[in-house]
């Protein structure tokens, strides 16, 4: 702004366009732009999008056939006068949201609705750390819970976990939703470390695995935004952790905050709507979860209320306990991934002691996520042809008729070039000549017989 009215100081004094870029060191177009009225100081130009001049089309060629590929769509805009490149193109497509959502591609993950309906409910999920827990719980002091809440009925649950990782987060979601009755169409969270770049709001590769396995979407909410719902199932669940023991472990805790969620569901929502959910996969998602253990005196190793045994020379050493969610047993390694032991996987909090052989060599694959077969939806399986309203916006882009709109969209790869031979006929170009190998031969050749003279001596 400063420098702008400096140059109308300058102008009105009779100095010239040049001068006065001479002497702001800026470039005399812009210094003509603002003196002239065509840009207002401190106003930034709005960025100039091509896109927009094709977006109605897109809408209607989309509108047609969810299914089109960006490709074909980037094609046709090209041949309607588009200069822009496919990932500039791609980006606005995703920025605008234009591309409608099938019906039947959200419904091909081979789980139904329950009750043949679509989904209508969204699960909210919130991170809750409530302090001075047991020792015994291997939590670090600090209780943390997963709640779910379903945001249209408001049930909800609560999940302990021992810690904030992806494998435990996994499992605590899988846990709540269960005991929910389902999933909805779309996950709402926080910027949580599992799900997210707390500073940038980006999905992580690994979590993305996740939602797609149990087919649903996944929406980030504004820092800070909690509504009433969030904050009475908080309150609730404080007020549970105040009337817990310290002398029960965390699956007997576990079981009463179940059944206090539960009770507190039938006092406040009594003749609450059914429930529309997504049946969920019949196993969890493959995640592994690798915790720490230390071996007592008589070889057992602890882990969820039960007692692993491992050989007696063992004891006192620190070994790791790793599960995968899907499975039904546990393996029992070194800290440098050595298995020494796989046992059956006992009920949580039975207080059972499981022995058995437990020198097995074994070699544990990564875990890779086990997506659900689907099948092709039979919308997309071949591309739709172009409707009135799509020729329409044709016309419109290029300025023509109908007719030529058609023209200029159906328009087809160039044919292979004719070349005309001496004799007077035509026929397809000739294939390159090739180069020359002669001197390539005679030098290989030649190197062949000084290598054969060297063994010879």
């Amino acid at each position: 702004m400063e420098e702008y009215e400096e140059a109308c100081a300058l102008r009105s004094q009779g100095w010239s366009v040049s001068a006065i870029g001479r002497h702001l060191g800026r470039d005399r177009k812009t210094v003509r732009s603002y003196l002239s009225g065509q840009r207002i100081a401190g106003t930034r130009a709005p960025a100039h999008n091509e896109y927009l001049r094709y977006a109605s089309y897109c809408q209607q060629r989309l509108n047609d056939d969810p299914h089109l590929q960006a490709t074909v769509l980037h094609a046709e805009i090209v041949r309607l006068g588009y200069s822009g490149g496919y990932s500039t193109f791609t980006r606005a497509v995703r920025g605008h949201l234009i591309r409608p959502r099938c019906q039947l591609c959200q419904d091909d993950f081979g789980y139904s609705a329950v009750g043949g309906h679509p989904a209508t409910e969204d699960v909210r999920f919130d991170w809750l750390e409530l302090p001075a827990a047991p020792a015994h719980w291997h939590c670090g002091g600090r209780a943390h819970v997963l709640l779910a809440s379903l945001t249209r009925s408001g049930r909800w649950r609560g999940t302990l976990t021992e810690s904030r990782e992806l494998p435990q987060f996994v499992e605590a979601m899988d846990q709540a939703m269960r005991c929910l009755g389902g999933t909805g169409r779309r996950w709402v969270f926080d910027r949580l470390p599992p799900v997210c770049s707390a500073r940038s709001g980006r999905l992580t590769a690994a979590f993305t695995d996740v939602a797609r396995y149990y087919g649903t979407t996944i929406a980030i909410r504004a820092k800070d935004e909690l509504n009433d719902l969030d904050e009475a199932h908080r309150s609730l669940t404080q007020h549970w952790w105040r009337t817990v023991p310290d002398s029960i472990d965390a699956q007997a805790a576990q079981a009463s905050l179940d059944q206090f969620a539960q009770r507190a569901e039938e006092r406040t929502l009594q003749g609450h709507a059914p429930r529309l959910l997504l049946t969920l996969p019949p196993r969890p998602f493959p995640a592994r979860i690798c915790t720490r253990r230390t071996v007592t005196s008589q070889g057992l190793v602890n882990f969820r209320g039960n007692h692993y045994a491992v050989p007696a020379d063992l004891a006192g050493a620190v070994v790791e306990v790793r599960q995968r969610l899907d499975e039904l047993h546990l393996s029992i390694t070194t800290t440098g991934g050595a298995v020494i032991a796989r046992h059956h996987l006992a009920p949580r909090g039975a207080d059972l002691t499981v022995a058995g052989p437990c020198l097995i060599a074994t070699v544990e694959r990564k875990a890779r996520p086990i997506r659900p077969a689907r099948r092709r939806c039979p919308a997309g399986a071949s591309p739709r042809p172009y409707s009135r309203e799509a020729l329409a916006e044709a016309a419109a882009l290029c300025g023509q008729d109908a007719r030529q709109g058609v023209t200029a969209l159906v328009t087809t790869a160039p044919e292979p070039a004719t070349h005309h031979h001496a004799n007077g006929a035509t026929g397809p170009c000739p294939a390159p000549a090739t180069r020359d190998t002669g001197g390539c031969d005679k030098r290989a050749r030649h190197l062949t017989a000084r290598h054969r003279r060297r063994e010879t001596s």
